[in-house]
């Protein structure tokens, strides 16, 4: 039987994911985890294999308009993609059922909120800061710098399945400050394709994935998404940074006290047995 909640939570993630362009993983990994009280690695390896279904649309759509830019494609996976097998074969060796996976995934969740946040509120001071600087660098080091970005990415959405938008985007805003933003956007969908579908197959092959739960999901943000991309130009974009940024950090602090708040039951909890 299928989930009105989960449904709805899929339409409302997809709206908002349309109206703003941020990744899913920042906002339906969160909801998993503290509306539903999915584990934390389950709500990550669903999202990931949610995101690589919902993102391989867009990517289709951008290459039909071709605006991707391949070459920065090519170096964010060339980083990204060997990052995030080598984070997997960490997370497999700390076993992603224990205590110390689940407290490592919600700690980086944390973190990439909070980093998703930033960006979504500073991007344009950070543009004009850095732009005319960025502007100046020679194509090999642009190129370096991108692999290294692809690099912290390709841990940060392994561990947590967030950062491939909003982060991802305002990297390649520096690095590639004569693109159009068209072509910024649809090569950052394009790399976030391959880059989740891998994370994704290994949190599978980690057994953390919940395939029924992927497919209500995908039910309700599929026309979320759709609606969403038509409501975008009717409502004004630093409204909705604003309040997308606000809800992301208040959702990283309730995180951080859940977190907190295990963490001191475990301790009270191995204290009261060594007692005994």
């Amino acid at each position: 039987m299928i989930d009105p909640l989960y449904v709805a939570s899929g339409f409302g993630v997809g709206l908002l994911v349309g109206m703003t362009g941020v990744g899913g993983g920042s906002l339906m990994t969160p909801l998993l985890i503290l509306l539903f009280g999915i584990h934390p690695a389950t709500a990550v390896g669903t999202d990931l294999l949610y995101a690589a279904a919902t993102k391989a649309g867009g990517s289709v759509v951008h290459g039909w308009a071709r605006s991707i830019h391949w070459p920065a494609v090519m170096r964010l996976a060339s980083g990204s993609i060997p990052a995030s097998m080598v984070t997997l074969l960490v997370l497999w060796q700390l076993d992603l059922n224990g205590a110390s996976a689940r407290s490592l995934i919600n700690l980086v969740l944390c973190f990439a909120l909070i980093l998703t946040a930033t960006s979504l509120i500073f991007r344009k001071a950070i543009m004009d800061r850095y732009r005319r600087r960025m502007e100046r660098l020679d194509a090999s080091t642009t190129g370096s710098a991108t692999v290294m970005v692809g690099v912290a990415l390709g841990v940060l959405v392994s561990i947590s399945s967030v950062g491939a938008g909003a982060v991802g985007v305002t990297a390649l805003l520096l690095l590639y400050p004569r693109l159009p933003m068209a072509s910024i956007v649809g090569s950052d969908i394009a790399h976030a394709v391959p880059l989740t579908l891998v994370a994704g197959i290994g949190h599978w092959a980690l057994g953390s994935v919940d395939w029924a739960l992927m497919g209500v999901l995908l039910i309700g943000s599929l026309p979320g998404i759709v609606i969403g991309s038509y409501c975008a130009v009717r409502v004004p974009e630093t409204v909705l940074r604003l309040v997308l940024a606000s809800v992301l950090v208040l959702v990283a602090g309730k995180l951080v006290v859940n977190e907190l708040h295990f963490s001191t039951e475990s301790v009270a909890a191995v204290t009261g047995s060594t007692a005994r």
